[in-house]
């Protein structure tokens, strides 16, 4: 525990030092809720669930935001590998899955703080009422905000165990992020899509977060949150112990 604690705190002072990061991540969400939210809602209504176009992406930003603060998370075991602190940490007193599980945690809280961020700007945007929120759908929605981070940290690490260098990492993570983002329906309902792209969407790990989310904070979704919560949860196990291989597997 004391290692998994160690590698935790590390990466929350990386966090908070690297204050241009923060203000970074915030940016993007605040322009597609302020421009696009705020421009499109007087004029658009979602069909099939009365709501405007503010409060229906305000969720899928959210989930936009946890999509690509944890997936580039993961870019701290590059600089770890190239500084040398990798190896060190590899032969160390310390099991591989613990290394895995700190940076997870790690990279879970430096998410989920950036998404609470998220949240407050869609409130005072008006893209989410407070007023209708009870204590357990603000559970339920950090609950998926959890595990939606856990999701993509894991595959972020999973694919650094294997790259040595800053440049492949992001060309291989912005390949990977933006179908991930717009396959989720974050920006548009995917009820009445064709039918390829409803396939691949349903293939969308982010997707069952992003109508998770939406069912807690707006009690609207395409699906049960039971059945949200269970493929997310599924999935996020799955990547933490495909990581942990691999991470395993390292020399």
């Amino acid at each position: 525990m004391n290692g998994i604690y160690t590698i935790w705190l590390r990466e929350l002072k990386r966090f908070i030092r690297a204050k241009p990061r923060l203000i970074g991540s915030l940016m993007m969400p605040f322009i597609w809720l302020a421009i696009m939210g705020v421009g499109l809602s007087s004029s658009f209504t979602v069909p099939n669930s009365g709501i405007n176009y503010l409060k229906f992406i305000s969720p899928g930003i959210i989930g936009m935001s946890l999509l690509f603060t944890s997936i580039f998370s993961a870019i701290s075991v590059i600089w770890d590998k190239q500084f040398g602190f990798l190896k060190e940490m590899l032969v160390a007193p310390i099991s591989r899955t613990s290394i895995v599980v700190g940076k997870v945690v790690g990279s879970v809280t430096i998410s989920l703080i950036n998404a609470l961020m998220v949240l407050v700007i869609a409130v005072v945007l008006g893209g989410i009422s407070l007023a209708d929120l009870s204590l357990m759908s603000m559970l339920s929605a950090v609950l998926f905000m959890i595990l939606i981070s856990v999701s993509f940290v894991s595959i972020g690490l999973a694919i650094a165990s294997k790259l040595n260098n800053l440049e492949g990492f992001q060309v291989i993570m912005s390949s990977l992020v933006m179908p991930l983002f717009f396959l989720s329906g974050a920006f548009f309902p995917i009820e009445n899509v064709p039918l390829w792209m409803k396939t691949l969407a349903h293939i969308d790990p982010l997707m069952y977060g992003v109508d998770g989310l939406r069912a807690s904070l707006l009690g609207v979704s395409q699906f049960s949150i039971l059945f949200d919560l269970s493929v997310l949860a599924a999935f996020s196990v799955a990547m933490i112990l495909f990581s942990s291989f691999l991470f395993r597997k390292m020399n």
